[in-house]
C-alpha cells in the first residue's frame, strides 16, 4: 500500500508453497494495506493481511491478520490497542465518569455515540440496576445476547450496522470498546453493570481486552439481519462517504 513505513530487519517469511506451476493455488500473499507501519526486527507469516494505518510493534512475531488501526505487539502478536484513538478511561464507580456524578448521557465526540448512566441502588443484601426500556434506553430493544468466555487476546466487533442501533453493558468483568466514524476514534472502558454504551448505526465498533470473568450484554433495535452489516473497513469507509453525499 502507500504510505506504509517497514523498519530495519523485518522479516517477510518465504511461503511454504512458493508460486509455481505445481502449486497455483498453494501460493499465499501477504498485503501490507495504506499507512501501515511495521517495527524494526518485526517477522510477518506468509499470507496475511498487515490492515490500514496499523502498526507492528518492534520484534512482534504476527502469526495472525493485523486488523486495520490495531496496534500489536509480542509473540506471538496480540492487540495493545488501536491508533488514533481518544482514550476515555472508564473509572466509574456508582455513577463516576472521570470525575463527573454522571447524570446523563456523556458525548464520546463519536457521531452520537455516548456513555450512558443506569440507576443504580445499594443496601445491605446487594446492589441492583434496573433498565426499563422506554425510559431509560435510547431505544426500545428487540433483541439482547450476552457475549462470555472470549479469551483475553480476541477481538469482537469489527463491524458497523446500517440501521442497527445497540446499547452495551458490561454486566461482570470489563472489556474495551472502540468506535470510530471513519476519521476520528474513541476508546472506552466498561466495567460496570450501571453504566453502558450507545452505539448508533454507521458506527465501526470494536471490542477488545476481555477480562477472563467479562460478560458482555448486547441490546439490538433490530432483529437479526446480515444484511444490516458492514464487516470490511474499507467497504465501510466507501460506504459513509458515499450515503454523506
Amino acid at each position: 500500500g502507500n504510505d506504509v513505513f517497514i523498519g530495519p530487519n523485518v522479516t517477510f517469511t518465504n511461503d511454504r508453497f512458493p508460486r509455481s506451476k505445481q502449486y497455483p493455488e498453494k501460493f499465499l500473499e501477504t498485503v501490507v494495506e495504506d499507512g501501515a507501519s511495521i517495527g524494526a526486527n518485526a517477522t510477518i507469516l506468509p499470507g496475511l493481511r498487515i490492515g490500514f494505518r496499523s502498526m507492528v510493534g518492534a520484534g512482534a512475531v504476527v502469526t495472525r491478520d493485523v486488523p486495520p488501526n490495531a496496534i500489536v505487539i509480542g509473540n506471538p502478536a496480540r492487540i495493545n490497542g488501536y491508533v488514533h484513538t481518544v482514550k476515555k478511561e472508564n473509572i466509574v464507580y456508582k455513577g463516576d465518569y472521570l470525575g463527573q456524578d454522571l447524570r446523563e448521557p456523556l458525548s464520546l465526540g463519536i457521531g452520537d455515540c455516548k456513555i450512558w448512566p443506569l440507576p443504580r441502588f445499594e443496601d445491605l443484601r446487594g446492589e441492583l440496576v434496573p433498565i426499563e426500556f422506554k425510559s431509560r434506553l435510547p431505544f426500545v430493544p428487540v433483541r439482547q445476547f450476552f457475549v462470555f468466555g472470549v479469551q483475553s487476546h480476541k477481538v469482537r466487533g469489527e463491524h458497523a450496522h446500517k440501521s442497527c442501533e445497540q446499547f452495551l453493558i458490561a454486566v461482570n468483568g470489563s472489556l474495551k470498546v472502540v468506535v470510530d466514524d471513519g476519521s476520528n476514534a474513541c476508546e472506552s472502558s466498561l466495567d460496570t453493570p450501571n453504566i453502558g454504551l450507545y452505539i448508533p448505526p454507521r458506527i465501526w465498533g470494536i471490542q477488545y481486552d476481555f477480562s477472563e470473568d467479562a460478560i458482555l450484554a448486547v441490546y439490538a433495535s433490530e432483529e437479526y439481519d446480515p444484511r444490516d452489516y458492514i464487516r470490511s473497513y474499507d467497504v465501510y469507509k466507501k460506504f459513509i462517504t458515499e450515503t454523506d453525499l
